[in-house]
C-alpha cells in the first residue's frame, strides 16, 4: 500500500491528466467498438501510455537522475501528437456527422459573409508567406516557453505550464468530439486549388504539405474531405497560442515580447489561411478562458492531495 501511495505521489498533475484522458478514450473505444475499426489496438495503446507514465514518474522519483527527470518533462510532446492521431480513428466513425454548415451559418450571421472571403481581399504572397510560416510555428511556442523557464530554473512554473498546455489540448480534443468539422478549405473552397488561389513565396507550399500530412492527407489524396481529421472547433491553434501568451505575461518572461506579436499573427492566420471559421477562433478564446479558470483549480486540487504547496504565479 505504501509503495502504491509513493507511486501516486510521484505523479505530476500533467501525468494525472494523461492517465484520465487515456481512460476516457479507452471507455469510448469500448462503448463504440462496433464503429471504431482499431478499437482494441487503441485501448492497448492507452494501457501502454498509462503504464509508461506511471513507470516514468516512479523512476524519476526513485533515481532523481537528469535523464529520467527530463524525460518526465518532455515525454508529453510526442504523446500530445499521438493522442491527436488517436482521435483520427475515433471522431468521424463515432459521430458520423460534420457541423460545418452550422459553423458557416454562424459566421455569416455574425459577419454578413464568410470571413475567409473578406480576408481574401487583403491577401498578397508576402502576407501569405508570413502567416503560413507563423501558423507552422504553433507547435514550437509551448516548447520555447518551457525551455525559457527551465533555463531560469523555474521548474515549478514549468510544471504548471506543462499541465495547463496538456489540459488545453485535451479540452480541444473533447471539442472535436462535440463539434466535428473539417473547415473552410474543404467546404467553401476546392482544397486542391489553395496553392494557386492563396500563393506564398518560398516556403508556403512546403509548410502546407507538412501540416496536411499531420492531418492524414496529402496533395495526392483522392478524397481529402472524407479522410481529413475532424479538428476545427474549437481552434486549438487559437486556444493554445493564447495560453502561451497568457503564461508568458503572468510569468513575466521576456519571451512575451516575442509571443504577443507572433501569437496575434498566428491567430489571425487561422482564418486567413482557411484552416478555420471565425467562430472556431471565438470558440478557441472561450476554451482558453475556461482552461485558465478551471485549470488552476484542478492543479491546486492535485497539489493538495499530493501534499505539495499550491501554485501561485507570484511565487514562481
Amino acid at each position: 500500500m505504501k509503495k502504491l501511495q509513493s507511486i501516486f505521489l510521484s505523479l505530476f498533475a500533467s501525468d494525472f491528466l494523461v492517465i484520465i484522458f487515456a481512460i476516457f478514450l479507452s471507455i469510448l473505444n469500448i462503448i463504440f467498438y462496433d464503429r471504431v475499426k482499431y478499437w482494441d489496438q487503441l485501448i492497448l495503446f492507452n494501457i501502454i501510455v498509462i503504464g509508461f507514465v506511471i513507470l516514468l514518474a516512479h523512476l524519476d522519483k526513485k533515481f532523481n537522475h537528469p535523464f529520467w527527470t527530463q524525460l518526465h518533462y518532455w515525454y508529453i510532446v510526442p504523446l500530445i501528437f499521438l493522442s491527436f492521431k488517436e482521435l483520427y480513428f475515433m471522431v468521424e466513425p463515432i459521430r458520423q456527422v460534420d457541423y460545418d454548415k452550422i459553423l458557416i451559418a454562424i459566421d455569416r450571421f455574425i459577419f454578413g459573409q464568410d470571413p475567409t472571403k473578406i480576408l481574401y481581399h487583403i491577401s498578397t504572397p508576402v502576407l501569405t508567406e508570413l502567416l503560413q510560416i507563423t501558423y507552422g510555428m504553433f507547435f514550437f511556442l509551448p516548447l520555447i516557453l518551457a525551455v525559457d523557464l527551465m533555463l531560469k530554473n523555474r521548474m515549478e512554473a514549468v510544471k504548471f505550464e506543462i499541465f495547463l498546455i496538456v489540459y488545453g489540448f485535451f479540452l480541444s480534443y473533447i471539442g472535436y468530439f462535440l463539434v466535428p468539422a473539417i473547415g473552410p478549405r474543404f467546404t467553401l473552397y476546392n482544397f486542391r486549388n489553395i496553392n494557386a488561389e492563396l500563393p506564398g513565396l518560398f516556403l508556403t507550399n512546403y509548410i502546407r504539405e507538412i501540416l496536411n500530412v499531420g492531418e492524414s492527407i496529402t496533395a495526392k489524396t483522392l478524397n481529402p474531405t472524407a479522410l481529413v481529421q475532424r479538428d476545427v472547433f474549437p481552434s486549438g491553434h487559437t486556444e493554445m497560442t493564447l495560453l502561451v501568451m497568457y503564461l508568458s505575461v503572468k510569468f513575466k518572461t521576456k519571451t512575451k515580447y516575442f509571443f504577443l506579436p507572433v501569437g496575434t499573427l498566428l491567430i489571425f492566420s487561422t482564418v486567413y489561411l482557411r484552416y478555420h471559421y471565425a467562430i472556431d477562433v471565438i470558440g478557441g478564446i472561450a476554451f482558453m478562458i475556461f482552461a485558465v479558470w478551471s485549470g488552476k483549480k484542478i492543479y491546486n486540487w492535485w497539489m493538495n492531495i499530493t501534499n505539495n504547496p499550491k501554485f501561485e504565479f507570484n511565487k514562481y
